[in-house]
């Protein structure tokens, strides 16, 4: 007699399991804790076999009754159903890791190596902000134009126009990754070559006008704001390091701050170029990382914040250009291009003297290793003299009293 939802419902379980039929092989399996399974018994090739149908009442009677049907159709074209449950087990589980988050993050991980760790984490964030809600969930070899042209327009309707072609570019770099990997058969991103709005000019890294300079340096002199972004807008200037090398340093890579010597190493895994950088330390350099100093408490690093970085935020000093009116008039990346354009118009110091304190690596092979030499001593005499051409232009502005020609 054929089961009722009402008899799988009550029934209960005994000290022994037990089946109740509902015919064609399939079967109630009730345990003696009370749980209860569909199975299907059946023979294949003479052999007795059961299938698994899922568990009551999560599987109801009319779904179970459906695949039995489904495995008696099986087992008319002569393919096993225990076979076929194998099958589309392992279709699921493809599925499941051939996700686009899934590709994504796969290719993140053989990727971030070779990039600093700031930057590595930068491009996984903005996979997880922009990407991932939208698509992640989704098997790659699914994906169609139509799919990401709506996921940058999402990023495009926050006037982030160059963020989303970015981001166009970022996802075609994973699906390249996904169609050597067997995961893809084409890359849909490059269907939206001509879709997507135009971004303009490239303002990420915009130097200050060097008119600018010396109003900006008193300006700095009065700021505000939070004295440590102050201080590390003035280290950025004395410096030349970028916003990530700098804003993660930590106060055991300053050498011989008591002396005449005074540098900062910054380790090669914070560096762009992945190779370490000496910094020679100007006075005016040394005199504001003692300041920091007093801020910064037990901390191992030189600026400290409650975030899980655990270190000042990478838009704490662009944000404090904006307050001070320099909002899509200078990046803080753009000093070094100031501080550049500067020292070689000066004509006081050689052009590799300059180009090593930017940490930029010589492009021809035989010239970079003919330079190998870190210029130690020439680019102490630069970086002091560079300190107090920016000092002389904070305290007269314009007017700034000549100095004396390096030797």
């Amino acid at each position: 007699m054929p089961l009722t939802d009402a008899k799988c419902r009550n029934a209960k379980g005994q000290i022994t399991p037990y089946k109740l039929s509902d015919g064609g092989g399939l079967h109630l399996l009730v345990n003696a804790d009370g749980a209860k399974y569909w199975r299907l018994a059946y023979r294949w090739h003479g052999k007795q076999r059961t299938l698994a149908l899922g568990v009551y009442p999560a599987v109801g009677l009319l779904e179970a009754r459906a695949a039995r049907d489904d495995a008696k159709r099986s087992l008319a074209t002569n393919v096993d159903p225990s076979q076929v449950k194998r099958e589309r087990k392992r279709a699921a589980k493809v599925a499941t890791g051939n996700t686009f988050e899934a590709v994504a993050r796969e290719w993140h991980e053989n990727w971030k190596d070779a990039r600093t760790p700031y930057y590595a984490g930068q491009i996984l964030r903005r996979l997880e902000a922009d990407v991932f809600p939208m698509i992640g969930r989704r098997p790659i070899a699914e994906l169609e134009p139509p799919e990401l042209l709506d996921m940058l327009r999402k990023v495009e309707k926050r006037g982030v126009n160059e963020t989303a072609r970015r981001l166009k570019q970022l996802v075609g770099q994973i699906f390249r990754f996904a169609i050597v990997t067997g995961r893809a058969k084409r890359d849909p991103s490059a269907d939206l070559k001509d879709a997507l709005r135009a971004t303009g000019e490239p303002q990420r890294h915009r130097a200050m006008p060097i008119p600018e300079l010396p109003t900006f340096l008193q300006q700095l002199e009065t700021y505000s704001g939070e004295q440590q972004t102050k201080l590390a807008l003035k280290l950025v200037t004395l410096t030349f390091l970028r916003t990530t090398e700098l804003r993660a340093g930590k106060w055991n890579e300053l050498e011989n701050l008591d002396g005449n010597s005074a540098q900062w190493r910054v380790p090669a895994e914070r560096m762009k170029m992945r190779l370490e950088h000496l910094v020679p330390l100007s006075r005016q350099a040394v005199a504001v990382l003692r300041e920091l100093r007093t801020l910064s408490g037990s901390s191992p690093n030189i600026f400290p914040s409650p975030g899980k970085e655990g270190c000042m935020s990478s838009n704490t000093m662009l944000y404090a250009l904006y307050r001070m009116g320099y909002h899509g008039r200078a990046t803080t990346h753009g000093f070094r291009g100031v501080a550049s354009t500067i020292l070689n118009e000066s004509n006081l110091f050689n052009r590799d003297w300059i180009e090593r304190q930017l940490a930029h690596v010589e492009r021809n092979e035989v010239r970079r290793a003919y330079n190998a030499a870190e210029w130690m001593p020439d680019r102490r005499r630069m970086m002091q003299w560079w300190a107090d051409h920016i000092t002389a232009m904070a305290l007269e502005g314009e007017n700034i009293v000549p100095l004396s020609r390096a030797s």
